[in-house]
Order: C-alpha cells, then sequence, then structure tokens
C-alpha cells in the first residue's frame, strides 16, 4: 500500500517492479495483491504488450482513502502534530 501511495492518481505499476521494490517472491506478493485486491483497494490489470503478458497494480479510490485513514491514525497515535 505505502509503495502504490506513492504513485499519482489514476498511474499504475509493473507486477515485477513492485515485486522488485518490495524485494519479495512472485508468490507472496500475488497472495498480498489478492487480498488488497478483494477489500476494494487494489485495481488488478491484466494485459499484453506485444506477445508478453503483463499485470499491472494501482491503488483504487478506495484505497488511497483506507491509506491515508490510516497513516492520519498512526500519526495520532504517535503524536505527530502534521
Amino acid at each position: 500500500m505505502a509503495s502504490l501511495s506513492t504513485l499519482a492518481a489514476g498511474e499504475q505499476i509493473t507486477f515485477p517492479r513492485l515485486q522488485e521494490l518490495l524485494d519479495l517472491t512472485a508468490g507472496n506478493l500475488s497472495t498480498h495483491a489478492r487480498k488488497l485486491e478483494e477489500a476494494g483497494y487494489v485495481q488488478v490489470e491484466k494485459a499484453h504488450r506485444g506477445r508478453t503478458p503483463v499485470t499491472y497494480l494501482a491503488l483504487t479510490k478506495q484505497g488511497r482513502r483506507a491509506f491515508e485513514d490510516y497513516t492520519e491514525a498512526l500519526r495520532s497515535v504517535l503524536g505527530d502534530p502534521s
């Protein structure tokens, strides 16, 4: 969620690039992405680049809002005035 939240609204990242950034196995990232997609937080789009399949991930509006609420709650608990 934190990595996806750095993307501008409407931007996507490829699965392999996110996997590289997070240093996760494909299976581990796939499991997390599936759970977040089921919750409505992440949009997963499968497409083709030429003949090569590619998977894109992006935060949904609901996911972005949920992450913002979560970080706000953390700031409140930690006493961050911002």
